[in-house]
């Protein structure tokens, strides 16, 4: 559909009159000048739950099982013969002045296919793992209890946090439709914050020094940098209850989006009853806060079951009002390393089950409705 449509086709009777500068009215993002595009996806994420859930996949549309930067190539499409309704995208190193992601992505690629996909109809998500401030260490240094301290304003690094915004805004205002408007991204920073693998976890800093680093992050990228094509996911690891996930939230005027992280772990936790309990909880923070709610990733490496997306996966998201799940990526140099389907594999068959079933509708991309216009 003509994206020139978004200026001034979105509803009157629902939502009132629109422009790229003013949201609609109805379910308003935290930056309350989003774009139209941006505001309007806002809306239908709160939505498409009424018609099901929309499959997303980690670096699908750049690589996949044994093969890298084949134009159209997609392992999801190869199984089932659409692409994810969901791109997930990676920006780790970008905030160091690379070129490439740390899964050695140039970023001029990613963003030329993150582009194709808005234009095809795609909804897509950003993750980030930044390097550690303090040591120049990977996302994953977590030997030192100050790096988010250092980074707040007052901090040794703050300068230096500052320059990775730049750079991230930098990116995210050339991402440009064929018509010129900005193209909308759903931005995980600073995920799985309830757990301790990253150095923004919760045994590296705390509750106030994490909320603080979101409300800056936030500030910075939407006052600062003038960036409106962004909506922000706070997506925690594994919880306890409504308290823990809660307890390093920043506020609801800084979050557009409830997520959660949890891989399927069996030697961890017991991903059926721990997984349908989460994401029970997660809708009910949905309904209470007003947030649109999804599972941010998951997964379980290699697939060893090859009935896992029916016998594991379907039963818990099923019923739970999740705008997307997104699967983890599929290693292009990992034989082993995989979180979705491709052709060969055991699973494959139990994958197109899974798209199919009338219990829980999975949309894939062309299943989706206009996501960046409201209909009357």
């Amino acid at each position: 559909m003509n994206r020139l449509i978004l200026c001034t086709c979105l509803s009157s009777m629902l939502l009132g009159a629109c422009s790229r500068d003013a949201a609609p009215a109805g379910h308003r993002p935290c930056d309350p000048q989003a774009d139209a595009a941006t505001a309007a996806l806002y809306e239908n994420l709160f939505r498409i739950p009424s018609k099901g859930i929309m499959f997303g996949h980690q670096d699908d549309l750049l690589y996949g099982h044994g093969w890298k930067y084949e134009p159209d190539r997609s392992d999801v499409k190869e199984c089932c013969g659409d692409y994810p309704a969901v791109a997930g995208w990676e920006l780790g190193g970008l905030e160091a002045g690379c070129e490439q992601s740390i899964d050695d992505v140039p970023f001029d690629t990613i963003a030329r296919l993150l582009c194709a996909a808005y234009e095809r109809g795609a909804v897509n998500t950003m993750s980030w793992h930044p390097q550690n401030p303090e040591t120049g260490g990977t996302a994953w240094d977590c030997q030192t209890t100050t790096a988010v301290r250092s980074i707040l304003p007052g901090g040794e690094h703050h300068a230096q946090f500052r320059l990775w915004l730049d750079r991230l805004a930098a990116f995210f205002a050339s991402l440009k439709g064929k018509d010129g408007s900005s193209v909308p991204v759903l931005f995980r920073p600073f995920h799985e914050n309830t757990g301790s693998g990253f150095w923004w976890g919760e045994k590296q800093c705390t509750p106030d020094e994490y909320k603080a680093l979101w409300r800056f992050t936030v500030s910075y990228l939407r006052d600062e940098k003038g960036l409106h094509n962004l909506l922000y996911i706070y997506s925690p690891d594994l919880f306890r209850d409504a308290g823990h996930y809660l307890e390093r939230y920043p506020g609801d005027e800084w979050v557009d989006i409830l997520g959660l992280d949890a891989y399927h772990r069996q030697q961890d936790w017991d991903f059926l009853s721990g997984g349908r309990r989460m994401l029970a909880t997660l809708q009910s923070l949905g309904e209470q806060h007003h947030k649109p709610t999804a599972f941010t990733e998951t997964g379980l490496e290699g697939i060893p079951d090859p009935h896992w997306w029916t016998r594991w996966l379907l039963p818990v998201i099923r019923g739970k009002g999740l705008c997307y799940v997104l699967v983890w990526r599929n290693a292009h140099d990992r034989a082993d390393h995989f979180f979705g389907p491709w052709v060969g594999h055991a699973s494959e068959e139990d994958f197109r089950v899974f798209v199919a079933n009338d219990q829980q509708p999975v949309l894939l991309e062309s299943q989706l409705p206009d996501m960046y216009h409201i209909e009357k």
